[in-house]
């Protein structure tokens, strides 16, 4: 599958950029200078240089320029006898001396506007045969740059030895596209940015409707499918020439961009990271697969590689996570600028701030997965477990055992450390896997899934964790019910709904995670506190915090209601009551009872008694995780009878309802379905049952030589 949106951290260490303006870019239809555009890229360049930006421009135009002016000359000087005889073309190398001058007094005079100054810097292809000239001038750029002078180059046609500008193509250089990417080699530019009249690269002439964006060129996938359209109405080469400078560069390590010159601020929109134009990248084939694959086929070959897997002994498996382990942490810096990409952006987004932290790595996570892995690598092999034996008859020898469910769908948002987590129960449990993380998160799980698949041996191959990246092909996989064997969706109601209502395969999941306290009136009032407390703040943005604090009424009329309720906004958290609450509290009401804040708020109410708070909480909660905090064992019991919920504590924070807390190693997702798997799902949710029979030549017959025994063999 084409990733839609490469990776483009490289631009945080973009320090010298050149940015090469095309004729067309600069010129109207009619020939003329577009002096708004030029205004605007002015601007841009102005704006870099303050930023700190070393920038260096290539401009293209002057021959366009002049022959204009040239012909308006012509033109006025022409008697109408003249201009009854056929028209000569005029001499390039005369238009491109009057438009060079024409041209550099327009950017002069924007740039004085801006308060920026140029300077003009004319170069032909025999110039840069001269070692002392090359040498020169570096040292010249070196000082304008440090002035904070603007060099603009252009080729010096009007005394270049080249035969005419628009037909000889032989030498160091052929253009300006070929002269931009060797001036970004002679001076050891970071980024190269190429305007043009379109967006970037399309994979057909721009005019074509079937023709798409390419967002990250990778010549071996792309050099033989690409069909171009015509040149450059004005320039020399258009977007074949543009690509052969950009393919030169990036081979040689500068970065490229091929972006439209006409879309304003898409220079700094580049440096921002954002997915503009067309990247062109030494690393590109690390990060787009050469061939596109089908959904169809990323799920047959993650079930091909999740066979092999299963054939590996107990041992390799093992070392497949320890292995995967030491790869996270040796990669830990790489994965740690990725997210924290992810999130600058994310902040800049103005997302959501439970989003936001959801998102981010802490410092430890890393070592956390890794030391989780190690633990799930070192648990029991859950492949091929024999549950029960039986003895059908005299030979026949029935077992249970343990199996793979085969390709797992998971849909996960914001937070990266599920990918990890959910790859490591897969490979435990010798599924194949495709995994669909959330945009926000684009780097993150890219880096991820990079380091783990690398880690998988061939022998088993790295295909067998798939990634989707694009949100269009979550329909055609949920489409894939003979291919998928279960979908697991982690992430809001609107998601895991959306999941549900659009696919045969078996969906398993919660939808929400509004997590109950319910503080009996014998309950130790300080044990209480610190539960509510953790249970709130610990992680507020976790599935399982307290989103609903219900209260004996005996204990409102105590106090200890008010002595929590500081301690709740001493720490930050907002309160909202319900209609009880509310007005003995003097707090917002709640506007609904059945709401998962994922942040430092909750909703408190006051019941009447244990039967009140379990009817609430049946009738308001999603059955995720709910506790009672009580010193009556007889009321602590009925609570956890009867309130229906996945997970049901006494006397414990929600927060310990966790994969990896429970002991599970790590978790897929915490499931409130009542079919299959419930709870924090960790291996043994992910494995289905097959049955063997062992014989020695029995056969059916109509059961007239069968005696049949059932004896139960498994103790």
């Amino acid at each position: 599958m084409d990733a839609a949106d490469p990776s483009r951290v490289f631009v945080k260490d973009v320090k010298r950029i050149i940015i090469k303006v095309g004729t067309a870019v600069v010129t109207r239809k009619d020939g003329r200078l577009a002096v708004g555009k030029l205004g605007t890229l002015c601007e841009q360049i102005k704006e870099l240089n303050s930023l700190g930006y070393e920038v260096i421009l290539v401009s293209s135009g002057a021959v366009g320029l002049g022959r204009q002016r040239l012909r308006y000359r012509k033109l006025v000087n022409s008697s109408f006898a003249d201009l009854q005889k056929p028209q000569v073309e005029l001499d390039g190398k005369a238009c491109a001396a009057v438009g060079q001058n024409s041209l550099m007094a327009i950017y002069d005079a924007l740039f004085t506007q801006l308060d920026v100054t140029s300077a003009q810097l004319l170069v032909t292809d025999n110039d840069f045969r001269d070692r002392d000239f090359r040498k020169q001038l570096t040292e010249t750029v070196k000082s304008l740059l440090a002035l904070k002078v603007i060099p603009i180059f252009n080729e010096n046609d009007a005394v270049s030895t080249r035969k005419a500008p628009y037909e000889d193509s032989s030498g160091i250089f052929w253009d300006n596209d070929s002269l931009s990417a060797l001036l970004a080699l002679e001076l050891k530019a970071d980024l190269l940015v190429l305007l043009s009249d379109v967006e970037g690269l399309y994979s057909g002439p721009p005019s074509d409707p079937h023709s798409r964006l390419i967002h990250t060129y990778v010549k071996e996938k792309h050099q033989n499918e690409i069909t171009f359209g015509e040149k450059s109405r004005v320039g020399r080469g258009g977007m074949t020439a543009k690509v052969k400078a950009a393919v030169n560069a990036a081979e040689a390590g500068i970065p490229v961009i091929i972006t439209s010159g006409y879309a304003p601020e898409n220079i700094l929109k580049v440096l921002q990271g954002q997915c503009i134009g067309t990247l062109f990248h030494r690393d590109a084939h690390k990060w787009v697969p050469v061939k596109e694959v089908s959904a169809r086929e990323m799920a047959v070959a993650a079930r091909d590689c999740s066979r092999r897997l299963q054939a590996l002994s107990e041992e390799e498996r093992k070392q497949i996570l320890l292995d995967i382990a030491d790869a996270l942490e040796a990669n830990e810096n790489e994965i740690r600028i990725e997210n924290e990409a992810d999130v600058a952006d994310a902040q800049q987004a103005n997302l959501d701030k439970s989003l936001v932290a959801r998102l981010l790595l802490k410092p430890g996570k890393i070592a956390s997965l890794a030391k989780n892995m190690r633990t799930l690598a070192n648990m029991e092999d859950p492949i091929g477990q024999v549950l029960k034996r039986t003895e059908v008859a005299d030979g026949l020898v029935l077992e249970k055992t343990s199996s793979p469910l085969g390709v797992l769908l998971i849909v996960f948002e914001s937070r990266p450390d599920a990918l990890v987590q959910i790859a490591s129960l897969a490979i435990r449990s010798g599924n194949g896997l495709l995994l669909k993380g959330g945009k926000e998160a684009k780097r993150s799980n890219a880096i991820l899934h990079k380091v783990i698949t690398e880690a998988i041996p061939e022998t088993v191959g790295g295909k067998l964790i798939g990634l989707v990246t694009s949100r269009a092909e979550i329909p055609e996989l949920l489409k894939l019910d003979d291919a998928i064997d279960l979908v697991i969706p982690r992430g809001s109601n609107k998601l895991v709904s959306s999941i549900k209502s659009s696919t045969k395969i078996p969906v398993l999941g919660h939808a929400d995670g509004i997590c109950h306290i319910y503080v009996d009136k014998s309950a130790k009032m300080e044990m209480a506190g610190r539960i509510v407390l953790d249970a709130k703040i610990d992680y507020p943005a976790g599935c399982n915090a307290m989103e609903t604090l219900l209260v004996h009424k005996d204990l409102a009329e105590k106090g200890w209601l008010n002595d929590i309720i500081v301690d709740l906004r001493t720490e930050g958290v907002t309160l909202y009551g319900g209609p009880k609450a509310s007005s003995l509290l003097n707090i917002p009401k709640a506007h609904s009872f059945h709401h998962e804040y994922s942040s430092l708020a909750c909703t408190v109410e006051i019941v009447d008694d244990v039967y009140s708070a379990i009817d609430h909480i049946n009738l308001y909660g999603s059955a995720h995780t709910d506790c009672i905090i009580a010193e009556d064992c007889k009321v602590a019991d009925v609570f956890l009878r009867q309130v229906d919920s996945a997970a049901v504590f006494h006397n414990a924070s929600t927060r310990f309802c966790d994969g990896a807390r429970f002991g599970l190693g790590a978790e897929v997702g915490i499931s409130t379905s009542r079919i299959h798997a419930r709870g924090p799902v960790g291996v043994e949710g992910l494995l289905t049952t097959r049955w063997i029979l062992r014989g020695s030549g029995q056969v059916v017959d109509g059961d007239k030589g069968v005696v049949y025994t059932h004896k139960d063999l498994s103790t």
